[in-house]
């Protein structure tokens, strides 16, 4: 499936948009993630565990709108939006949501 984050495919016309699909994923960091996430805070370098956990979430948030654009009878989605939040308390959760149009190209 064609995903996009502009509002139109150049060189495709939109024949019908179907309706906003969105996707969220909502996963917990365990201890021993925070823990090593508050090492690598202290030393600096990128935190590969939480990297992971996100990369994992945009997946489920991506094949969720995925599915309801094919049941919707799409081909495309477009005008897709990430946003990335910490919910919960002491921000013990990560969220990606995922958002777009479902459209069916010609």
């Amino acid at each position: 499936m064609l995903k996009t984050t502009t509002p139109s495919v150049e060189g495709r016309a939109i024949q019908d948009y179907l309706g906003v699909v969105v996707g969220e994923a909502i996963l917990g960091a365990n201890i021993f993630k925070d823990l090593f996430g508050s090492i690598t805070d202290i030393i600096g370098g990128r935190s590969g565990a939480y990297e992971r956990e996100m990369g994992k979430a945009r997946k489920i948030a991506f094949e969720e709108i995925e599915a309801q654009a094919r049941a919707l009878g799409g081909n495309a989605i477009v005008g897709i939006d990430l946003d990335y939040e910490v919910v919960g308390e002491k921000g013990a959760m990560m969220m990606v949501s995922v958002s777009g149009t479902a459209v069916r190209l010609r």
